[in-house]
């Protein structure tokens, strides 16, 4: 997978994620980038994330968020063996 994250595509879009300056910069990029399906799940996987951080139950996660308890199991996976990049975020936006 990291091969396939390492790609010439890959990085004209992370430089293109870069160049974003504002919310509503990103909010019309990514709506016309992504399904609204695609951006609820991700939203609510990074709702999961927090919530995870905060220590708190994955049956209170699920019914706060409505997510499967499998959801909340891979993303925690994620959180806690992961690439990191869960941390960096929740890092810099706690600054």
């Amino acid at each position: 997978m990291e091969k396939e994250m390492s790609t010439k595509e890959m990085e004209e879009l992370f430089k293109a994620i870069l160049n974003l300056k504002s919310i509503e910069e990103c909010r019309i990029f990514f709506r016309d980038l992504c399904t609204f399906s695609e951006l609820l799940s991700m939203s609510e996987r990074f709702q999961i994330v927090k919530l995870l951080n905060n220590k708190i139950p994955y049956r209170e996660i699920a019914k706060k968020t409505g997510s499967s308890t499998a959801t909340i199991t891979r993303v925690a996976q994620w959180l806690h063996h992961g690439t990191g990049g869960y941390r960096l975020m929740l890092g810099r936006l706690h600054r």
